[in-house]
């Protein structure tokens, strides 16, 4: 099982300029690979290793630096061809992908980059990182993270790790490989239905509600339309500051409840139940304002955040079909859609069960994981983003 860690870089002045510098050239070194590889429609590694190798090294890049420049390279193209592929930048003469085919693909100045073992030392004890710069092998330069990411850090550690500059702050983001426990077999299931009112309602009765994160989102919605309208530089790197900082505070709740149902999982001995919500944008037909509120909705962060959490800890995960979880009856099975005559509350029209909605759909959830655990299928878990 692979965890991302990240931890800050703690540069002095000479050693950020020596990072930036870095950063620029390998970008830029990248950007003229990508054009090359445009101009002659070449895109596996392979080829544009032989096609631009030597340039690269002509520019002063090292062995392992141009190697790293060219993959990473190779890797955007393949992505954004798999992203045209699959329809992800509109259909065939949109606007979006005749102009994602017709340019080469771009990396700004300051983009992240990799660096393997050969270009970035680690020094646990004394936390400090040697690395490779375009101007010379910079030593001693401190780290720093929290006591559960460094100890993940020296026991896990394996590949590259990329290099990362953001909001004038500079990372160093790890790849860690550790081993998943066995999975055990449940005595029960935690059902969790993922909604915008509230965010989470578990089939134990417990709700997190989204009104405190809604409105901290319309706060920024607001101010947002206010920086937009101003169309200046200034307010557009104010733009980024917001979404990074609204990223984070939902990142920060999804992190607090995944945390807190895996553990009350695996305390009782249960499997988790979650609704594979995989391409609800897609099939939802809302208006302008509610596709405003479904679009901010980070349920596919939290549903990913829940199934590593429970991998690491051993609790299984049981995907299961949405439909009808919101209409069917906990208690008998029916199924009608007057039997929810508001957003919060069901009353089943056959045997006048009442109960709050989304707390009658997590017990809804957790029936449906129990059969398909007992029926032997495998969980449909949706990829993380």
């Amino acid at each position: 099982m692979k965890i991302v860690v990240r931890v800050k870089l703690l540069p002095d002045a000479v050693q950020a300029s020596a990072l930036a510098a870095t950063l620029h050239a390998c970008n830029q070194a990248a950007n003229e690979v990508s054009r090359m590889a445009f101009e002659r429609r070449v895109f596996s590694r392979r080829a544009l290793q032989r096609l631009a190798y030597t340039s690269l090294k002509a520019r002063g890049l090292s062995a392992q630096p141009a190697l790293h420049v060219i993959r990473k390279t190779a890797d955007a193209c393949t992505t954004l061809h798999a992203n045209i592929r699959n329809g992800n930048l509109g259909s065939e003469g949109s606007k979006r992908r005749v102009k994602a085919e017709s340019t080469p693909v771009g990396f700004r100045p300051d983009a992240a980059q990799p660096f393997d073992d050969r270009c970035l030392s680690w020094n646990h004890d004394a936390r400090t990182v040697s690395i490779w710069t375009t101007a010379g092998r910079v030593k001693n330069l401190r780290f720093t993270g929290s006591p559960d990411q460094l100890t993940m850090l020296r026991e896990h550690r394996r590949g590259e790790t990329d290099l990362v500059h953001q909001d004038g702050m500079w990372f160093l983001i790890a790849t860690c490989d550790i081993a998943e426990p066995e999975t055990f077999e449940p005595s029960g299931w935690l059902g969790i239905d993922l909604g915008i009112v509230n965010v989470a309602t578990t089939s134990d009765g417990d709700r997190a509600a989204g009104r405190r994160v809604n409105r901290y989102r319309r706060h920024l919605q607001r101010l947002r339309r206010k920086l937009q309208r101003k169309k200046t530089k200034s307010a557009k790197r104010t733009l980024k500051r917001l979404r990074r900082r609204e990223s984070r505070h939902v990142a920060d709740t999804n992190h607090v409840l995944s945390k807190q149902y895996v553990t009350a999982a695996q305390r009782t001995g249960r499997g988790i139940g979650l609704e594979d919500l995989a391409g609800i944008r897609d099939r939802a037909r809302l208006r302008k304002p509610q596709r405003v509120v479904l679009n901010s909705w980070a349920f596919h962060q939290l549903g990913a955040f829940i199934t590593y959490k429970a991998q690491r800890a051993g609790v299984p995960v049981q995907f299961v079909d949405p439909r009808n979880t919101s209409r069917g009856c906990s208690e008998c099975g029916h199924i009608d859609r007057r039997n929810r005559p508001s957003q919060a509350r069901f009353v089943c029209r056959s045997c006048r069960y009442t109960a709050n909605a989304d707390h009658n759909a997590s017990r809804n959830i957790s029936h449906k994981a129990d059969v398909a655990w007992n029926a032997g299928r495998q969980s449909a878990a949706p990829t993380a983003a």
